[in-house]
């Protein structure tokens, strides 16, 4: 499957197009993975957030946050403590989630923890202001475990004001090849970690809709799915398949030709103005909102307005160039303003020089 960001239509800008990586090359590189190893205002959290205690759950989720906000990773106790009550919240979300409006719609952040930072210094904090993200939040960048810590720890805290799907790096097979993995083990000295968050991805919602007007997913379109009934119909507690309609949601891409066509990624397919307009309207939908592609001004409309991309991870891989976008959309819909933004200054980042060699396909 070729994961990466890059467009693969003539509407989406594209980067290294040529070298791209494939569902062969996932799994046939994979590795065996070896024995080694702010503070915000906060209202009261729900009293379904979890089976223990509230108030030390509440004390915990505090007490993580205010070392995820300043850069600081977890322990893996409290790693293991947070997917716990994190897989409890997912469990009650529907694969076609409802998220209220007000709502900022974000794109991939693949571990650019510092420009996640930014993304809430422009966009506002949560609680303050509400939160979709669409996946991809491991793989790429240098702080994968710090970015997915922290947003799943927002997700556990505030439920009703944040809310993350799937992405198709939130997978056990691609994080084993693109970064996640070496982090987790790297940081911990083990696959412990890693494995505590790959398990904890296949409890992610699917997809969401937004006041039944806006339906977000990370990738696109499934040619075996004409209904958000289709979607709230599968089961999504699973590695992501290599094919079949979840695979598609996960990693399809619209495309400038009609009609659905055979996706360069060896994953999921493309889809035409034609596709997007029938969906939207058997649906009674306004747009469909993905992330999932690279883009150069942070998000690309497509298919006449039928179709939105927004890609949040500013000079992504540290070397693209690209400025981030997230979408602000109002209580009534009626507004959907952009917020642009460039990478955040960054103290601390591993050196060029000694960083690992990251291959050529990265792109």
């Amino acid at each position: 499957m070729e994961d990466t960001a890059d467009a693969q239509s003539t509407s989406v800008s594209s980067v290294d197009s040529g070298n791209i990586e494939t569902a062969s090359t996932a799994s046939s590189s994979s590795p065996t993975p070896p024995e080694r190893q702010q503070q915000m205002p906060p209202p009261p959290p729900p009293s379904n957030t979890s089976t223990l205690d509230p108030e030390k759950t509440y004390q915990d989720l505090e007490a993580w946050l205010a070392k995820l906000t300043v850069g600081t990773p977890l322990t893996e106790q409290e790693v293991k403590n947070l997917t716990s009550l994190a897989r409890e919240r997912l469990l009650q979300e529907s694969n076609v989630q409802p998220v209220p409006a007000p709502v900022t719609i974000c794109g991939d952040i693949h571990g650019q923890w510092h420009d996640l930072m930014e993304l809430f210094r422009i966009g506002g904090s949560a609680p303050d202001t509400n939160y979709l993200f669409m996946g991809d939040y491991v793989d790429r960048g240098y702080y994968s475990v710090e970015t997915v810590s922290l947003l799943v720890c927002l997700k556990v805290r505030y439920p009703d004001r944040v809310f993350i799907l799937r992405g198709n790096h939130e997978s056990r097979q691609i994080t084993q090849v693109y970064g996640f993995y070496d982090e987790c083990v790297r940081k911990y000295g083990s696959a412990n970690v890693w494995k505590l968050f790959t398990d904890l991805f296949d409890y992610f919602p699917l997809t969401a809709v937004v006041e039944n007007a806006i339906f977000c997913l990370h990738g696109g379109l499934s040619p075996s799915i004409d209904t958000l009934d289709h979607v709230r119909q599968l089961d999504r507690v699973q590695e992501v398949p290599h094919e079949g309609p979840m695979c598609d949601l996960l990693w399809s891409d619209p495309d400038d030709r009609s009609g659905w066509g055979i996706s360069p990624r060896g994953a999921g397919f493309t889809f035409g103005a034609d596709v997007s307009a029938a969906f939207n309207a058997r649906n009674g939908l306004q747009t469909v909102a993905r992330a999932h592609q690279l883009v150069m001004e942070g998000y690309n409309w497509s298919h006449e307005g039928s179709v939105v991309t927004i890609f949040s991870a500013p000079n992504y891989c540290y070397r693209c160039g690209n400025q981030a976008a997230i979408l602000e959309v109002d209580e009534m819909l009626s507004n959907k303003q952009f917020l642009q933004f460039d990478p955040a200054p960054r103290r601390g980042e591993p050196h060029s020089a000694n960083a690992r060699k990251t291959p050529e396909y990265f792109l």
